[in-house]
């Protein structure tokens, strides 16, 4: 077994400059059962960011572990393409359809939400004759050429990011609102700027509005659900498509349905998931009314490792993993609980600025001062250190890093939520002890 020294030096040497990884001291994680990751000294971790939020079903899940075995044991082909059939990808698509918005009848399976992305934002513009995307600052869609051009922080772009066609309107950012309105006074404005956007950075019209129904990246913001309803509208009043971008949203993680479009009614055109969707297996996929998947024909379109057996197995069982224990349900509790706590902690943690998200993808945003909302950025990735070293692993995100996120397993317990808030709480207080 490589020693994390090892691991870190040939990181070092061959990988390329932007892999960085989480903490001082890095951490290699080699065993995980359940809700538990341990690490090569067999030290046992709480993983409350589900490999970033890809582990809906529970690590290692016995369902699947005697699947695969079984896949491997009767030699099943291990990789095919769409050029030849195989069941497996055709019962996934059966089933994720099953859970789709109405009117939403296609799919087509990739390697990753980038690809996913990449897929729908190909679609729309192919649809309506239009190339002009909309999308919104702090959103994330991936790290491929074209969804990265949608992307709402300056340190995931890249000099050679082409931004044609693209063109962002501002963020539905409650606790940060960029019209300072409060949810007394507010009349939507972040809905109303899509219009105003559209009508002031387009020729008139669109391709497509591209979105997160909680923003991931940007630190787990989660929009109330008549903003999707007015924006919806206006896309579809400007010519273009609604891409819901639902790679970290979806697999039931916000605690209402399968998909989150569906929960908020939202008038989508295509869904794209990933992450959860497999349960921690490299797929994704790109789901779509069949009048958008209809432009597409007379064309060729190919993903050598789409449709593969063994992730498409793997994303079908979780599926009915999530449906037979009932994990959507523990989800919306779990998430519920965990809020409600946070919130009473913040009236001794200083620090904690707001709670927010849906089911169980959740931020905590901390804030050097209340009032001012100040950002604590050094002061959240020290509190990073500090779960960790309490046997919590949780990530962080925004767009200055301030943004504590949490994303277990949808298998979470009671007993194991408390135990988070326990190394939550401690670490907040040791922090400001600390004075950091």
């Amino acid at each position: 077994m490589s020693s994390t020294e090892e691991i870190l030096e040939l990181r070092k040497k061959h990988f390329l400059a932007p892999i960085v990884h989480y903490y001082k001291k890095p951490l290699q994680l080699l065993r995980a059962k359940g809700i538990h990751v341990y690490d090569e000294k067999g030290k046992e971790y709480l993983d409350c960011i589900g490999g970033i939020v890809c582990i809906s079903a529970g690590h290692n899940h016995p369902r699947i572990k005697e699947a695969l075995r079984k896949m491997l044991d009767e030699d099943e082909i291990q990789h095919t393409t769409t050029l030849y059939l195989n069941r497996h990808s055709t019962d996934l698509a059966k089933e994720l359809i099953k859970e789709a918005p109405k009117g939403i009848d296609r799919v087509f399976f990739s390697n990753s939400g980038s690809e996913a992305n990449e897929v729908a934002l190909m679609a729309a513009r192919q649809s309506t004759g239009e190339t002009t995307v909309v999308n919104l600052r702090h959103s994330y869609h991936g790290c491929t050429s074209t969804a990265l051009s949608h992307c709402g922080h300056s340190t995931w772009r890249y000099r050679a990011q082409p931004t044609a066609g693209v063109t962002s309107a501002l963020e539905p950012y409650c606790y940060r609102c960029p019209f300072n309105k409060k949810p007394e006074s507010c009349d939507f404005e972040c809905a109303k700027n899509v219009e105003t956007t559209i009508q002031t950075s387009t020729h008139g019209k669109i391709a497509a509005f591209i979105a997160e129904p909680v923003m991931g990246v940007g630190g787990f913001i989660s929009p109330p659900k008549e903003y999707f309803t007015r924006v919806a509208k206006i896309v579809h009043n400007y010519g273009g498509k609604y891409i819901s971008d639902e790679v970290q949203t979806g697999a039931g993680r916000c605690g209402g349905e399968y998909l989150l479009t569906k929960e908020l009614e939202i008038d989508a055109d295509m869904v794209t998931m990933a992450k959860g969707l497999g349960n921690g297996a490299p797929i994704g996929a790109v789901m779509m009314k069949t009048e958008v998947s209809d432009t597409l024909g007379g064309k060729m379109f190919f993903n050598t490792f789409g449709s593969d057996p063994y992730q498409t197995l793997q994303a079908r069982l979780s599926i009915e993993i999530i449906r037979d224990e009932k994990l959507i349900q523990n989800a919306k509790q779990m998430g519920a609980f965990l809020v409600e706590s946070i919130k009473t902690m913040s009236r001794t943690r200083k620090l904690i600025g707001d709670v927010r998200g849906r089911g169980l993808l959740l931020g905590v945003e901390l804030v050097k001062n209340q009032e001012t909302k100040e950002h604590a950025s050094a002061e959240t990735a020290e509190l990073m250190e500090l779960c960790r070293e309490r046997g919590l692993l949780v990530g962080k995100g925004g767009l200055f890093g301030n943004v504590v996120r949490f994303a277990p397993p949808l298998t979470i317990t009671r007993a194991q939520c408390e135990q988070a808030l326990k190394a939550l709480d401690e670490s907040l207080f040791e922090l400001e002890k600390r004075g950091v």
